[in-house]
């Protein structure tokens, strides 16, 4: 008989009283409602699918309106939003003006930090813990973290911290075997070995039974059976990892166990000091298609279900700047054998899967390890090889370091980063908006910053990159590419030579990456009003076009820049630098991302937003032109 159990829940508090059916029941109803919502919206489903239990289990074990819980990445957070008072805004998910799709303190206390990136959520608690133990406060803390992202450096970092500290914390070990895709590097064999060896488990139990049933004094043995304990863990168990780094390990456990969850969870609440329950789970659980492609339903479209569970994705498919990427890449790679390509546990999101499909032996997963992958490629580099690193402009923030020490400071080296989702992304938000790549890119020296107006253009950088020694990056934006709408003819990519799409008179527009498009629809609504503007697709943010920028200033006395990317520090800034330094007497007017986060919603509502769509664009430039 269906329940209504979903409904009644508007707190963690009333989950206290239900009983295991009920709870179950309630698994399956969040599991339902998660389907029919995302469908709608689109967001992250499989990982949340996988998690229900879980965090029904927390929920019962600790009060996090007090006690802490930090979620890794945050895509896994549905569920805690659902029983956290957010169920009946959860059809605004990911849309403008309504909830997030990851953690967010502004909506809720339950929310202890913004969350979007992996492999932060151990260091998160490892502080938490700490600043309560220093102001004698009695919270726990509780940290989520995935078999994808633990084998992320900071995890390491942040678990060899803890064990010296002894700080008193819990780790859920999230493991269903995939990250966004399916999961790479050692110690997911690691954790394999552990799943696979459950044997030792029972033998701990076993021997916990026995002593605990020796009359009168099984109690007294205490401290022989935990001696005996440890023995056996270090002979039978493959948990030397953890142990090595003063975690006390549980597991593995059925994280869709409620019973389970709940008697293991309950336990460790009452353990002090720093310990991992690995459960075992599956990603998509409850929904066929999910379960079945848990890849593309990490992050899914809006989708309908249709007959025998088919999900369907919804809108049409359009070409994308990832697809033209990974197109051009691979008609390189055809003619030249020592171009490679890496990806940082993305191969789906950055379009590497299809090379690595045409190209195995030139593909390279070094899984949620930016950082790595940066001075990988560095390596790569020095000894002929041509590599491509594709990345998320937002997680290319998490090597920074790197590039500059490792690939930079060394000089001549052929690699090439391809910034993915450059600009804003839309319902991903703050976290994912990739709007500062310029910034902390254009200053390095010996860099070259390039951006493509349209699909064909880039596959001309990623010639001209692989073609030239030094550092590249080329960013680019998420969504698909102009057509037909500028000259039909390219001008060759020459290095800091800009492309004169329109001339004009009334001022000169210089447009960089994705916002070339939307500047020549501006410049076209101008003309409609008599105002004749030049538009200048910049093509590189360093070098610039020293020459086009000078002539302009002098013929136009007016020059706007358009960019998609904080004001600050942008492309922008590099010509105002540019024009002062020159002592070049001109009118300069920056558009771009104001010096804020920018929130969630559609690239289309934010464009508008913010003034970057045509039509607000149009009324900047009229406006100042006729001042």
């Amino acid at each position: 008989m269906k329940t209504d159990i979903l409904a009644s829940i508007e707190s963690p508090a009333d989950l206290a009283p239900l009983s295991l059916a009920e709870l179950e029941s309630l698994a399956a109803e969040i599991r339902e409602f998660l389907t029919a919502t995302v469908g709608k919206t689109g967001g992250h489903l499989a990982s949340n699918l996988g998690i229900v239990e879980i965090t029904l289990a927390l929920h019962r074990a600790y009060d996090f309106s007090h006690d802490r819980l930090v979620f890794d990445v945050g895509h896994q957070c549905y569920v805690h939003k659902i029983i956290t008072g957010r169920r009946d805004r959860f059809a605004t998910l990911r849309q403008l003006g309504g909830i997030t799709g990851f953690p967010n303190p502004e909506e809720s206390v339950y929310d202890p930090f913004v969350v979007g990136h992996a492999s932060t959520a151990i260091s998160s608690a490892v502080g938490l813990a700490a600043g309560f133990r220093l102001a004698g406060d009695d919270r726990k803390v509780v940290a989520v973290v995935g078999d994808g992202a633990i084998g992320g450096g900071m995890c390491f970092e942040a678990m060899n911290h803890a064990g010296q500290t002894k700080e008193d914390l819990l780790v859920i070990l999230n493991d269903n075997d995939m990250a966004i895709a399916e999961t790479v590097g050692a110690f997911s064999e690691y954790l394999t070995g552990l799943r696979c060896n459950p044997g030792a488990r029972k033998i701990r139990e076993d021997i916990a039974r026995i002593f605990d049933s020796v009359p009168l004094i099984g109690h007294s043995l205490s401290g022989l059976q935990e001696r005996l304990l440890e023995i056996i863990k270090g002979q039978a168990e493959p948990t030397h990892i953890f142990s090595a780094m003063g975690f006390q390990y549980f597991g593995p456990v059925d994280g869709h166990d409620l019973s389970g969850l709940e008697t293991e969870i309950g336990a460790l609440r009452n353990i002090r000091g720093p310990k991992i329950l690995h459960a075992v789970t599956s990603k998509g659980r409850g929904f066929a298609a999910a379960s079945a492609d848990p890849e593309t339903f990490h992050s899914a479209v809006p989708f309908e279900i249709r007959a025998a569970g088919e999900a369907v994705t919804l809108g049409e498919k359009k070409n994308s700047y990832t697809d033209c990427f990974v197109e051009q890449l691979k008609r390189i790679a055809r003619e030249d054998d020592q171009v490679v390509a890496i990806t940082a546990a993305m191969p789906a999101g950055t379009g590497i899967k299809e090379f690595a499909a045409e190209f195995p032996g030139r593909f390279i997963d070094v899984g949620i390890c930016e950082a790595h992958s940066v001075t990988f490629a560095a390596g790569l580099a020095r000894t002929g090889i041509k590599p491509v690193l594709a990345i998320y402009s937002t997680f290319m923030q998490r090597g920074y370091d790197q590039i500059i020490h490792d690939v930079a400071v060394q000089k001549n080296l052929n690699v090439t980063f391809a910034l993915d989702r450059a600009g804003l992304v839309g319902a991903d938000g703050p976290t994912h908006h990739g709007v500062f790549d310029i910034a902390f890119l254009r200053h390095i020296p010996g860099l070259i910053l390039l951006a493509p107006r349209d699909g064909q253009e880039l596959g001309l950088m990623l010639e001209f990159a692989l073609g030239n020694p030094g550092v590249k990056a080329i960013r680019y934006p998420r969504g698909a590419p102009p057509e037909n709408i500028f000259p039909a003819d390219y001008a060759e990519v020459l290095l800091g030579k800009s492309e004169l799409l329109r001339k004009g008179k009334d001022g000169a527009v210089f447009a960089y990456g994705r916002m070339v498009e939307n500047a020549y629809r501006a410049a076209e609504l101008a003309s409609l009003q008599g105002v004749d503007l030049r538009v200048i697709n910049a093509r590189f943010a360093k070098p610039l076009d020293a020459q086009a920028i000078a002539n302009a200033a002098r013929e136009t006395g007016l020059i706007f820049t358009v960019e998609d990317h904080a004001l600050p520090g942008g492309f922008g800034s590099a010509v105002a630098e540019y024009l002062a330094d020159q002592n070049l007497a001109c009118r300069l007017r920056r558009i771009g991302i104001p010096d804020r986060f920018i929130e969630h919603g559609s690239c289309a509502q934010l464009d508008e937003m913010l003034g970057l769509s045509p039509e607000t664009l149009c009324e900047t430039f009229l406006a100042n032109v006729n001042l």
